[in-house]
C-alpha cells in the first residue's frame, strides 16, 4: 500500500501541482496525501487564478496532523513542488527529515522500504525568467536541494541552481553532474526532439521525443509523479525514465488530439503505465 506526501500547489480547474500528481499517482494505486501551498483557481499562466496563497502555519499544522497519525514512518515518495513563503519551504524541510527519521517496518518478512524524495525546484523557466520571489528561491537551495534523493529541475532551473549556461544535451548533463546528486532534467532539446535526461553516478540517460507546437501546464508535475512511481514499482532508472516520459509525451500529444487545454491524465491511465513508442531511449554515459 504505497503511500506518497506532496507538498505543492492546488489549483481547482488546472491539471497542475499536487492534485495532478495525485490524479497520477491513483492510476499505479499509489495513495497521495496533498499538502497545498497555494489554494487557486486556475494556473496563473491563464490570467488572475483567484483563490489564495496558504499561510505556513496552515501547512506546519496540516504536516504535524499527518505525524500525529504517525504516517510519515509509512511514508514512500515525498514530491515537492511550488512554494509561496520561504516558511513553506522551511516547513516541507523538516517533514522531509521527519519522514525519514520515522521507525518504519517491513512486511512479510521484507525490509521496511526507505522512502524517496523528489524535489521539482520549481523557481522559473525559458522566457519567464524567476517566478517565485527571490527569497523562496533562496529557501529551496538552501533547505530543499541537499535534502533532495532526486532533483527534477527544468533546463533553466538547472541553469539557474549551477550558473553554468545550458543550451544543449551536452552542456545539461555537465551542468547535472554538478548538482552532486542525481538529476531528472527536463526540457532538453535535441535537434526536432525534446527529452529528458536522468544523470547519476556512473550512469546518464535521455528519453526524447518529437516536439509538440505546444504543451499544456504540468508537464513538470506529471513528469516527477509518474517517475516516483516507477522507482516505487521496482523499476531501474532507466526504465523509470523510459515510462516516465513515454507517459508524458502520450499526455501531452492526446491533449492536442482532443484539442484540450489542460493534461487529460485520468483518461490517459493505461498509457500512463506503457512506454510510449514515441520515445527514444539513449544511453548518454
Amino acid at each position: 500500500m504505497p503511500l506518497a506526501l506532496i507538498i505543492s500547489s492546488h489549483v481547482a480547474a488546472s491539471h497542475v501541482g499536487g492534485s495532478a500528481q495525485a490524479s497520477a499517482l491513483s492510476t499505479f494505486k499509489i495513495d497521495a496525501m496533498v499538502v497545498p501551498t497555494v489554494l487557486f483557481g486556475r494556473h496563473p499562466g491563464w490570467g488572475p487564478p483567484g483563490g489564495a496563497k496558504v499561510e505556513p502555519e496552515v501547512i506546519e499544522g496540516m504536516l504535524a496532523g499527518i505525524e500525529a497519525n504517525r504516517l510519515f514512518g509509512q511514508t514512500d515518495l515525498v514530491l515537492t513542488g511550488y512554494f509561496a513563503f520561504p516558511e513553506q519551504v522551511a516547513a516541507a524541510a523538516k517533514a522531509i527529515d521527519a519522514v525519514r527519521g520515522a521507525k518504519r517496518k517491513g512486511y512479510a518478512g521484507a525490509a521496511a522500504r526507505q522512502p524517496v524524495v523528489i524535489v521539482d525546484p520549481t523557481l522559473g523557466d525559458a522566457g519567464k525568467g524567476l517566478y517565485v520571489p527571490a527569497e523562496v528561491a533562496e529557501a529551496v537551495v538552501e533547505l530543499l536541494v541537499p535534502r533532495a534523493d532526486i532533483l527534477a529541475p527544468n533546463l533553466w532551473e538547472l541553469a539557474h541552481l549551477t550558473g553554468e549556461d545550458v543550451r544543449n544535451v551536452e552542456e545539461a548533463l555537465i551542468a547535472a553532474r554538478r548538482l552532486g546528486k542525481p538529476a531528472l532534467v527536463s526540457s532538453v532539446p535535441r535537434g526536432k526532439e525534446i527529452g529528458v535526461i536522468y544523470a547519476a553516478e556512473g550512469e546518464a540517460w535521455m528519453a526524447a521525443h518529437p516536439r509538440q507546437p505546444s504543451a499544456p501546464k504540468g508537464t513538470g508535475d506529471l513528469l516527477s509523479a509518474l517517475f516516483g512511481a516507477a522507482l516505487l514499482d521496482g523499476l531501474t532508472s532507466s526504465y523509470a525514465l523510459g515510462r516516465a516520459v513515454g507517459g508524458v509525451a502520450e499526455t501531452v500529444a492526446a491533449a492536442h488530439a482532443a484539442g484540450a487545454a489542460e493534461l487529460p491524465i485520468l483518461a490517459m491511465a493505461q498509457r500512463l503505465k506503457a512506454p510510449s513508442p514515441s520515445v527514444r531511449l539513449e544511453r548518454l554515459t
